[in-house]
């Protein structure tokens, strides 16, 4: 691939990085883990602790074996076509169900201006696939147009990082932060590891800069430097905000808003401040959906690159983009969106972040695998691989079992990748 055909540097897949993790999660889950009390805390610094570990694995991977198209490819060098396509495919299944949740979250902020666009399951399900469509035309334009798009949108999106923090800051000098100030549940070990699973969905987007290692310039450094540091910021963002927005409202207030964040600053500074934290939250939404969309189609692109799934779907149109591929990942988001219109919001919240959650960490498993069996950071990939196992324990047996489900649907394009042309 020629240069002209590498258009992120380091900023560009930096704000990649954290563009994708500050999203959705880290705006739906103050409400998800308040019922969880001071065991949030800790799932938090597992969470991020973890992240860091498994982060090295994969910056180390890239460094490596810098010629490789990504992580995706190196896993199927490494353990061999197969797993690689099985590991590549639940990562697959994990981002384009990711989208589902994060089109939903945004289209709920946008309701905050205009409450009939949530008025019932119908309108939210409708506004969220419309939504999902447009920022998948946006990434047919090219990933340069992607690119721009997600730069703008994650310096947009750290202004209401920026707000909560001061906010945070000035109750915390005025005792208004004190973790008794509310009761909350005690720790409790059992629930750990549920808690780290759920915490770990806001923390899924920081190997997106090796996913992409082939429209990365000099990966075998971007890669390192982008995903440690978009790690970093993030992982202490989430530590002081998340747990701060919990512990300042009472723990039922905050487990049962629909939009914890906006709450939370319009509860002490005002409902145009709510206002304005709502919109901001929608534009981090979009954008993480942006940076999502963006790797569904990437995901197959390396996999076909690597051979290990028929090599027509990474046939790519004139501006370098995996046309099929991206518009059936988009396809397969809308049918998961649209198949649960008459559940529960909160269930399907839920079900989604356990299996979205699952499925990624499969693919933290074989990247840590992969690591081992390479000879690359072994001390790390061995204690990365045992946290990505725990992690996938604390998602449930129902979660676990349709990430396995979903996974083996690979082993036909498996056999079939052989039968098919190379693609363009």
């Amino acid at each position: 691939m020629t240069e002209t055909k590498r258009p992120f540097g380091f900023w560009t897949a930096t704000a990649l990085v954290i563009g994708n993790m500050i999203g959705s999660g880290f705006f739906a889950l103050p409400a998800q883990l308040a019922p969880f009390g001071f065991t949030s805390i800790a799932a938090w610094i597992a969470a991020i602790a973890g992240a860091l570990v498994i982060a090295w694995v994969i910056a180390g991977l890239s460094r490596a074996m810098p010629e490789a198209t990504g992580t995706l490819a190196i896993c199927a060098r490494a353990l061999g076509p197969l797993p690689g396509v099985l590991i590549g495919w639940t990562m697959w299944v994990g981002i384009w169900s990711a989208n589902a949740f994060i089109a939903l979250t945004a289209v709920r902020y946008l309701a905050v201006f205009w409450p009939p666009l949530a008025g019932s399951a119908v309108t939210l399900v409708l506004g969220a696939v419309a939504l999902l469509w447009l920022i998948t035309l946006l990434n047919l334009r090219g990933a340069p147009v992607a690119g721009r798009f997600q730069v703008a949108t994650t310096l947009v999106k750290l202004v209401p990082m920026a707000a909560i923090i001061l906010l945070l800051a000035q109750l915390g000098l005025g005792g208004g932060l004190a973790l008794d100030a509310h009761p909350h549940a005690p720790f409790d070990a059992k629930q750990l590891a549920p808690a780290v699973t759920m915490a770990f969905f806001a923390m899924v987007g920081f190997e997106c800069a090796g996913l992409a290692a082939e429209r990365v310039r000099d990966p075998g450094r971007t890669v390192s430097r982008a995903t440690l540091t978009g790690v970093g910021v993030t992982g202490l963002i989430y530590l002081i905000a998340c747990s701060g927005i919990i512990f300042a409202m009472p723990q039922d207030v905050i487990g049962g808003a629909n939009a914890p964040v906006a709450l939370f600053v319009e509860s002490f500074w005002g409902r145009w401040a709510g206002l304005a934290v709502a919109g901001f939250a929608a534009v981090a939404a979009i954008g993480a959906l942006n940076g999502w969309v963006l790797l569904q189609g990437e995901t197959p692109l390396g996999m076909a690159r690597a051979g290990v799934i028929p090599a027509a779907i990474g046939r790519t149109s004139r501006r370098d983009v995996p046309v099929g591929a991206l518009l059936a990942s988009t396809a397969l988001a809308s049918l998961l969106i649209l198949s649960n219109v008459t559940r529960d919001t909160s269930a399907i919240y839920d079900f989604m972040l356990r299996v979205t959650t699952a499925a990624t960490l499969w693919f933290y498993t074989g990247a840590c695998l992969s690591a081992l069996a390479l000879g690359v950071a072994r001390p790390a990939a061995a204690l990365g691989l045992v946290f990505a196992l725990w992690a996938i324990w604390g998602a449930g047996y129902e979660a676990i079992g349709l990430s396995l489900l979903l996974m083996v649907t690979a082993v036909p394009l498996y056999l079939m990748r052989g039968s098919a042309e190379k693609p363009a």
